[in-house]
């Protein structure tokens, strides 16, 4: 089986600059657990999934530091935490959304998905045919065409 066989066409989608709140709605209206991003000509620019709205909800996790010769140390990656801040800050999906996205095309195999999206620990993968959005395939996809 390929991407196309597997595949949702009809993909809800989001644009850069929709509200935070509106995204969040549009989860759980249509009982999703994230959605592309895209540009006005289609094209994917991200991806804003349930774990990127929660970061709201919890506590902002300052890195441990420690300070040697009046120098700042830090244990942890420091970009790690200014990725939090944007996102605990953001009102506009931009601000949110995960940027570094996964796709594939849409004659992936289905073996090639799955191992995907196990390896990297990802829910949902884009499919896209030069550069465009046509498709998605989430894991509950790969299950249902396991059992048909």
């Amino acid at each position: 089986m390929k991407a196309r066989d597997i595949m949702t066409a009809e993909v809800i989608t989001v644009g850069p600059d929709e509200r935070v709140e509106n995204v969040a709605r549009l989860l759980v209206e249509h009982k999703i657990s994230g959605v592309p991003v895209v540009d006005d000509n289609g094209r994917i620019v991200g991806i804003v999934s349930e774990k990127d709205l929660m970061i709201k909800s919890r506590d902002l996790q300052i890195p441990f530091y420690i300070t040697l010769f009046d120098s700042i140390i830090f244990l942890e990656n420091p970009a790690r935490f200014k990725d939090e801040i944007r996102k605990f800050t953001g009102v506009r999906v931009k601000d949110v959304m995960t940027t570094k996205v996964i796709s594939v095309k849409e004659d992936a195999d289905l073996t090639e998905i799955a191992n995907l999206m196990t390896r990297k620990n990802i829910n949902r993968v884009p499919v896209v045919r030069d550069g465009k959005l046509i498709g998605i395939i989430s894991r509950n996809d790969i299950l249902k065409s396991l059992v048909s």
